[in-house]
């Protein structure tokens, strides 16, 4: 109902006075201030998109130029071993030195198959082919040819480049055969370099390649090679170079923006080609920068003709809107409190999904806690279990040998090992929350002489050599004994699953104390941690799947800080690792003094 009484009032409106004097002299205003606005803007553009595109044209030229130099020296050294290998190969010799050359053709043509040469020839001591990849060759006398007689005069591969019969160049490498100290023929593999010259003409470039005297060799211009580079010039210009190459190679419409062009002037590239001198340049046209300049120009010119389009709009709907503004107040006041009843009303539903969304991350967290704690709890009780099994085994051993009282022995330890699991399970499940109501004064020795007790099986089987320095007066530290064990031993865990690769396995553990706090070092002599920044992250591991899943270090790092203490890993100057925990020293005094004070307050 409110949506037809707004078009009832409206409609009125289209019978409104003429526009006032006052509001089309704004108009005009407004009208100057867009155009200028549009002129600068353009002029602005014109000048900023010209120079991005120009720069990023030129890189794009000089990232072809360097993949074009690039595959050109590829195609270079893949076949400059060739010749070297065919040399040694003993049915060529043998082929040369018995002058039976029947199976000679067949077996370069397998080689050409497999290396990718243009052609392969074999000439004998005279300079007469008489094997060939190409059979049409056979028989042909090369004596004259300029890759025989320097690969004649040189005991190493030779590369010669020689003018064709058709304009084009060729390039070889070649290599003498000898056996016995006797020249037996020359082995020679073309390389075919006229395909990159397709493939250039290709991409809307015109690219040449010269050598060490400055002659064209390679050329997307037919009747550039062969000339220097200003003799080429003055008969193809390289823009006409460039629309000769495109043409040559693809139909108009399937051809880029790039190609199109329109005589402007082109981008010169130049690169050198490590290789016996050479250089190669490219050229490029401007075409493609003043066409993406313009169509940007003209997405802009369109944008500012609707714009002003839609003020001449604004300016009419305004002009006679003035005569029905009393009578929209009360439509709009409506349409407020409309809009104020739906925010209302979104707020109220936004607040409801937010509480629902509250009570899904709770959960979620809270199965996020469980998934670690059992992860956890999966860790930590690998080592007692393991610790349970020797034992077993030793008990049945000795039971076996009618030894009881020993093996009474080794059920007290696995009676221990249980106790110490059902304070592991317990611990753990306190590890989502901080905790802190069950640590009291403990001695750090004692901790370090228990996590080597329940380690002895482990260092017993892998034979490692432990080094224990501890001082003689006791170190006293606030904190729980379990975890503090539990850290220690997720440390010496760590250690001798490093040393596994060592002969000699050995782990130190140095126990030091000052005013301040108590230091823990342990430290192996494996290959040393490659990641520090990533090693107390959960479940980052270097070990082998089934060794481990990566909690020990997030879990021993979190205990540390709880107590107060932090947890750091480096790697020793003389190789291995060193991890160290500093715990901040309980002062009996210090404590005492302060429950005085608070009682006698």
């Amino acid at each position: 109902m409110a949506s037809s009484q707004a078009t009832t009032q409206i409609k009125p409106a289209r019978t409104a006075p003429p526009v006032p004097e006052r509001l089309s002299l704004r108009a005009r205003l407004t009208l100057v201030v867009l155009v200028s606005l549009a002129v600068v803007t353009v002029w602005i553009s014109n000048e900023w998109l010209t120079a991005r595109y120009t720069e990023t044209t030129r890189s794009r030229a000089e990232l072809r130029l360097a993949l074009y130099s690039g595959n050109l020296m590829s195609e270079l050294q893949r076949n400059s071993v060739v010749p070297l290998l065919l040399s040694r190969d003993p049915a060529l010799i043998g082929a040369l030195s018995s002058s039976d050359y029947a199976m000679s053709s067949q077996r370069l043509i397998s080689f050409r198959e497999e290396i990718g040469a243009a052609s392969l020839m074999l000439l004998d001591n005279d300079g007469r082919i008489v094997a060939a990849t190409n059979r049409e060759r056979l028989g042909a006398n090369n004596s004259d040819a300029p890759y025989y007689v320097e690969a004649l005069r040189s005991s190493d591969t030779v590369f010669t480049v020689t003018r064709t019969e058709v304009g084009a160049y060729g390039f070889t490498y070649a290599r003498k055969i000898t056996s016995g100290g006797s020249n037996l023929g020359v082995i020679v593999v073309e390389v075919d370099l006229a395909k990159f010259e397709q493939s250039w003409a290709g991409i809307s470039d015109a690219v040449l390649v010269t050598d060490s005297e400055g002659m064209i060799i390679l050329s997307t211009e037919p009747r550039w090679r062969g000339l220097a580079e200003a003799e080429a010039f003055s008969a193809v210009e390289p823009r006409t170079a460039i629309a000769r190459a495109v043409q040559s190679t693809a139909s108009w419409a399937s051809l880029p923006s790039e190609a199109f062009f329109n005589g402007d002037d082109v981008i010169r590239q130049d690169a050198r080609i490590p290789f016996q001198g050479w250089r190669i340049t490219s050229f490029t046209t401007y075409a493609s920068v003043r066409e993406r300049v313009n169509g940007v120009l003209a997405l802009e010119i369109m944008g500012f003709a609707i714009l002003l389009a839609f003020t001449f709009y604004v300016i009419s709907r305004r002009a006679t809107s003035r005569s029905m503004l009393f009578q929209l107040e009360s439509a709009e006041l409506r349409q407020l409190n409309a809009a104020l009843s739906r925010e209302v009303a979104e707020r109220q539903k936004a607040e409801a999904n937010l509480q629902v969304a509250e009570q899904t991350l709770a959960q979620s967290s809270k199965l996020a806690a469980l998934g670690e704690m059992s992860a956890a709890v999966s860790h930590e009780l690998n080592q007692p279990l393991a610790a349970m099994k020797t034992y077993l085994a030793g008990a049945k051993l000795l039971l076996q040998r009618k030894r009881p009282e020993e093996a009474l022995s080794s059920f007290q330890r696995i009676d221990d090992l249980i106790e110490r699991m059902g304070a592991i399970t317990r611990q753990l499940k306190s590890y989502a929350r901080k905790g802190g109501d069950a640590f009291a004064p403990l001695d750090v020795r004692e901790s370090v002489s228990t996590s080597l007790s329940m380690m002895e099986p482990q260092l017993k089987r892998r034979q490692v050599r432990i080094t224990r320095n501890v001082p003689r007066a006791p170190v006293i530290v606030i904190g729980d004994r379990v975890r503090l064990e539990q850290v220690l031993i997720n440390l010496m865990r760590n250690a001798i699953d490093a040393t596994k690769t060592v002969d000699a396995p050995q782990v130190d553990i140095l126990l030091t104390a000052d005013d301040e706090s108590a230091r823990i070092s342990v430290r192996d002599n494996g290959p040393g941690v490659e990641d520090l920044d990533k090693l107390f992250e959960p479940f980052y591991t270097t070990k082998q799947p089934g060794d481990g899943v990566g909690l020990g270090l997030a879990i021993s790092s979190g205990i540390v800080a709880d107590l107060g203490g932090r947890l750091t890993a480096r790697n020793a100057t003389t190789g291995g690792a060193v991890f160290e925990v500093e715990l901040p020293i309980f002062k009996a005094d210090k404590e005492n003094d302060e429950a005085g004070v608070e009682a006698a307050e």
